[in-house]
Parts: structure tokens; sequence; C-alpha cells
């Protein structure tokens, strides 16, 4: 009989923990999304003026932008700096302020240094917590 706590690491499927994971949360999210506000979308699809109008272009596409530019750049410091996950550190924080600011009304000084303390700490606790104690690789 296996105990509960024996951990077995298949080192061929161990980087897909981190994607699996926030995939599957993502989709229970969307789930509770579309059964809450059903009415909501419903009417909001069923509308004359379809989806697009009125939409706010910058922020709209600056966040498709900005991923995609954060997927790359990640990308690319992981290869650079390999197997030690600061393609994600160093392509989170950027990418966190980046996406605060972009959506901040107004930019009050004590709204931005939030921001960029935030910026900061959230990726490296999450750095610290899956590399350090969960030992699972970041790009």
């Amino acid at each position: 009989m296996l105990s509960l706590l024996d951990v077995t690491v298949d080192f061929d499927r161990s980087h897909l923990i981190f994607p699996i994971l926030v995939s599957v949360v993502l989709v229970l999210l969307g789930s509770a999304i579309l059964l809450t506000r059903r009415a909501d979308i419903t009417a909001a699809l069923s509308a004359t003026p379809r989806w697009p109008y009125g939409i706010d272009k910058k922020r709209f596409f600056g966040t498709i932008v900005l991923v995609i530019v954060y997927f790359l750049a990640m990308e690319r410091i992981g290869r650079a700096i390999p197997n030690q996950g600061f393609g994600f550190l160093f392509a989170s924080i950027p990418f966190v302020l980046a996406i605060s600011l972009l959506y901040m009304h107004g930019f009050p000084r004590r709204r931005v240094v939030i921001a960029t303390l935030n910026a900061v700490i959230a990726p490296l606790v999450v750095w610290f917590i899956l590399s350090t104690l969960f030992n699972i690789s970041l790009p």
C-alpha cells in the first residue's frame, strides 16, 4: 500500500502541472460566470448593436498586445537564463505593472505606488512558492 506522504514525480510531464491547473481554474470560473450571468449574457448578445460597439479599444487591444509580448518575453528570457524560472519572474513584473497601469483610471501617486509594489511582490511570491517550495519548473 502506498503512503499518502509519498510523492512520485514524472519529470517528462511535470512542466504541465501549472498550465493544467490554471486551465481548470479558468474553466471553473468561466462556467460560474456563464451560470450566474446567463440572462445578462443573452441580453448582451441579442442586442442590436453587436459586441464591438462601444468597446474600450485602448484597454481591449492593449491587453491583447501585452499578453502576447508577455509570453514572448517569458520564453526569450527563459532561454537566456534556463532552468531557474527567471523567464516567468522577469517577464511578470513589467507585465503586471503594465496591465495595472492600463486599467487604472488616472494616475494618483498612491495608486501607482501600490500597483508598482504589487507588480514586484506578487510575482516574487508566486515564483518563490512554485519554484522553491513546490519545486515546479517555470519558464
